[in-house]
Order: structure tokens, then C-alpha cells, then sequence
């Protein structure tokens, strides 16, 4: 990772979003693809496509007659957090939360606020009710510390910490790793692949989600529009989706990027993975990690869902959702709200698979060729046994 890619990964992850309110994520976004004559357009949904200028060059690349397999690239630009509802008092604002939480530790946590113009706030929680199923936060009250002369419902927010990123050795601590650690890989991957390209028409888009922390929702609307739909022939594509995933055994911060074999849903399309794992091992000998991330789901399985091939490349994520799961600075009760971290070595592990993803000639048609002839030369060896 050069200082180029170091700065935009510290100014996405120093955002301020939430599930319906990435906008300032895409603002940022939108400035470095921009800056670097990348082409990109929002979907209906409000989506970012990166790679295409307009529908009619993502069309034109989907239904390319070609057999090099369209590589779509997806994550979400959202992450767990509040909306305000209404105001019960000058300095009382009661909000809704939309996706994941800590469940414990929580009265008094605090929590940054911010609206269409940027950073608006402060305050702390209080008045908590849990879902429910009890493993998110439903509702809540935020206790300013300072009155806000803005309407409720234009505010929203999620848990506050020194700030919003900061380094420790090489490690990265921020209140929203998942999925702008996504993101980022995404625009770095397209801006290097479209300063080199040599093509025209190269075999890569990116596709930036909104509000798929509450299931998927920019993502299904994405699939909704048909514009990958392969049952008129066009050609093959491949979805490849990008996460930040809750570190498990067999998949550790900083033991570099892992093979997502499939998430909480799903396994994911065996051709598809057998390409990406002999990649990895081929560039990250010793240096990534394979497992099925069932910590939580992604857009993968949405992909699944709509029929296309998908695969999933993960940074293993440190306090998933903030939940102070493995604890650390700012997180000073267990299983309380806490940071969310990362890896560099791990995010620029996976920025080299996602160039490697777009070399042509990669076997996506027949990937097993080579372990079907150790098998064949297997079976003369024996066959004189049976």
C-alpha cells in the first residue's frame, strides 16, 4: 500500500455514516474517482458503480461478447448506527437504531451525531431498549452535550471513541471498519486498474452498497434492475464480495486476508473459489487465510440469491459491530461498545488478490484441470489394484 492509498483509506474510514445515510462516503468517494478520471455513476438505489460512466457502458460491458468473465467487485458503504426520531427536549433526541450492536455496557456509552453537512455532535445513550430478540438495540435516547438547532430526523449517528480512526503499530482502530475497509479497496483496486488499463473496455466494476446492514437492501435493488441478468447470454461475470468479518478461530488479525468459503447463509461457487485460493497461494504463500466466515452474512449470498457466481475476500475484523468482543483501547468493559480494528497487512494482502482477480486467462471455465489430471495419474497408478 503506497501513501497515496495509506491517506484515502484513513479519510473513507474518517466518514461519518449509517444504514440510508452514506452520503458523505460517497462524497468522498466520488472526489478520488474523480481526481483520478475513473469513470462511476449512481444506480437508482443510489448506489455507486465504479467503472462504468453511465448504464449504457455498464450494459455495454455486461453484454460484451467475451468469454473473460466480468468481475464485479461489491461492499457496502454503511455501517450499524441511529437515526433521529424526534426531539423530547432540548438536549434529549430519541433515536432508532438500524443494524447490529453491543448489548451490554451500554447507558451512558457515548456517540458522535452528524447530518447532511458533516460532524453535528455529541452526547450519551440512555433509555436503551433492546430488540426483541435481544441482540441489537431497537431504541434509545442520546443526552446531548450541547443543544442542536437541527430537525431530529436529519441527524443520525453511531458509537464515539478518541477518534474517528487512529494507528496503533499496524494496526488501525476506527468507529466503522465494516465495510468502508471495503470500500476502499474497491477505488484503490479501480484506480490502479484504470491508470494501467490497455483496454477499452476492461472486465471490472465496482459496485458500492448502501443500507446493507439491515439486510442487503442497496444490494437487492441493484440485482432488481436486471442489468446482469445472464439468461439473454450475455457474458459470465463474477461477483466478488469484499468484507471487514468478525475474526474467528482460523481467521486472525494481521495472519493476512482470508478465502471467504461462504458466510452464515451460504457457501459460496466452488470454480469460482478454487481460482481465488490457487491465486492466493501463488501470491500470498503463507500470508492468507481460507475459511467459511459464518460470523455474519454479506453480499455474496445476495449475488447467490439472484443466480450469479459469487466469491468473498475478507479482512478479518477485530470488535465486529463494536462489540468489544477482543477488547483493547477504548473498550473498557468486555462485550461493551468498543472500536472496531483492522490490519494494514491484511488490507493490502487483499488489494493484491483484487488485482490478481483481473488478470486475464485465469481458468474461471475450467478451473479443476489441473487437480483432474493429479487425479487421472492417480487412478493409472492404482488401476492394476481394482
Amino acid at each position: 500500500m503506497n501513501d497515496h492509498q495509506y491517506r484515502l483509506l484513513l479519510d473513507i474510514l474518517a466518514q461519518p455514516t449509517a444504514p440510508f445515510r452514506e452520503e458523505h462516503v460517497i462524497a468522498t468517494v466520488s472526489r478520488a474517482l474523480e481526481e483520478s478520471k475513473v469513470p462511476f455513476f449512481a444506480d437508482p438505489m443510489g448506489n455507486l458503480v465504479v467503472g462504468a460512466g453511465s448504464r449504457k457502458e455498464y450494459l455495454d460491458l455486461a453484454r460484451e461478447k467475451s468469454a473473460e468473465p466480468l468481475r464485479m467487485f461489491i461492499a457496502h458503504m454503511d455501517h450499524p448506527g441511529f437515526h433521529g426520531v424526534e426531539w423530547l427536549a432540548a438536549r434529549r433526541l430519541k433515536v432508532r437504531w438500524h443494524g447490529g450492536a453491543p448489548v451490554k455496557h451500554l447507558a451512558g456509552a457515548r456517540v458522535w451525531l452528524a447530518d447532511g453537512n458533516g460532524w453535528a455532535g455529541s452526547g450519551l445513550l440512555a433509555n436503551i431498549k433492546l430488540t426483541a430478540s435481544k441482540r441489537t438495540i431497537a431504541s434509545a435516547e442520546v443526552r446531548l452535550d450541547t443543544p442542536l438547532d437541527l430537525p431530529a430526523k436529519t441527524l443520525y449517528g453511531g458509537f464515539q471513541f478518541r477518534a474517528p480512526v487512529w494507528r496503533s503499530g499496524r494496526r488501525l482502530y476506527t468507529k466503522a471498519a465494516d465495510d468502508l475497509a471495503g470500500v476502499f479497496a474497491i477505488v484503490a483496486t479501480a484506480q490502479e486498474f484504470f491508470r494501467r488499463r490497455r483496454t477499452a473496455k476492461p472486465p471490472f466494476l465496482g459496485l458500492l452498497t448502501r443500507a446493507e446492514e439491515v439486510g442487503f437492501i442497496g444490494a437487492i435493488g441493484h440485482f432488481e434492475l436486471g442489468w446482469l441478468d445472464q439468461s439473454r447470454g450475455r457474458r459470465p461475470a463474477v461477483c466478488v464480495s469484499l468484507e471487514a468479518s468478525r475474526t474467528l478461530p482460523g481467521a486472525v488479525v494481521g495472519k493476512g486476508p482470508v478465502v471467504r468459503l461462504g458466510d452464515r447463509r451460504t457457501v459460496f461457487q466452488p470454480g469460482g473459489l478454487k481460482v481465488l485460493a490457487d491465486l492466493a497461494e501463488q501470491i500470498l504463500p503463507g500470508r492468507h487465510q481460507r475459511r467459511i466466515m459464518d460470523g455474519g452474512a454479506c453480499e455474496a449470498t445476495a449475488a447467490t440469491v439472484y443466480g450469479f457466481d459469487a466469491i468473498g475476500l475478507s479482512v478479518p475484523l477485530g470488535n465486529y459491530h463494536n462489540q468489544g468482543f477482543e477488547g483493547g483501547p477504548d473498550c473498557p468493559r468486555s462485550d461493551g461498545p468498543a472500536p472496531e480494528f483492522v490490519h494494514l497487512d491484511d488490507i493490502a494482502g487483499e488489494l493484491a488478490l483484487c488485482r490478481a482477480l483481473l488478470k486475464p486467462d485465469l481458468p474461471w471455465v475450467d478451473p479443476w484441470n489441473k487437480q483432474r489430471q493429479i487425479f487421472r495419474k492417480s487412478l493409472r497408478h492404482y488401476r492394476r489394484l481394482l
